[in-house]
């Protein structure tokens, strides 16, 4: 059965860190680009990050730069979202989904961002993370 699940998630303090996982399965990684998603309750999902599978090329949301490490293991057929210096306002269920070879990106603007309303191939069931003190 084809299928993306994530862990990882959890509750934690201001300034902690998680580790997400995606991990596949019935497919591998190796042609296809990750995204990373998050959704609050009472608002819109929004792209956190993404790795290309032709070049690894990486992307993230300005809100997350400096501060979220994406990256992936083919061997493992997992991708993996390193969370540092969490804020309250990163708490939401993280997604992450698939698309064939690059991340689908949109222009807003004058910048370009993940972009959500794309018809990915894959997408996992979501894991909580929670950063609350």
């Amino acid at each position: 059965q084809v299928q993306l699940v994530e862990s990882g998630g959890g509750l934690v303090q201001p300034g902690g860190s998680l580790r997400l996982s995606c991990a596949a399965s019935g497919f591998t990684l190796d042609y296809y680009a990750i995204g990373w998603f998050r959704q609050a309750p009472g608002k819109e999902r929004e792209g956190v990050s993404c790795i290309s599978s032709s070049d690894g090329s990486t992307y993230y949301a300005d809100s997350v730069k400096g501060r979220f490490t994406i990256s992936r293991d083919n061997a493992k057929n997992t991708v993996y979202l390193q969370m540092n210096s969490l804020k309250p306002e990163d708490t939401a269920v993280y997604y992450c989904a698939a698309a064939l070879w690059s991340c689908p990106r949109s222009l807003d603007g004058s910048s370009w961002k993940i972009a959500v309303r794309y018809e990915y191939d894959y997408w996992g069931q979501g894991t909580q993370v929670t950063v609350s003190s």
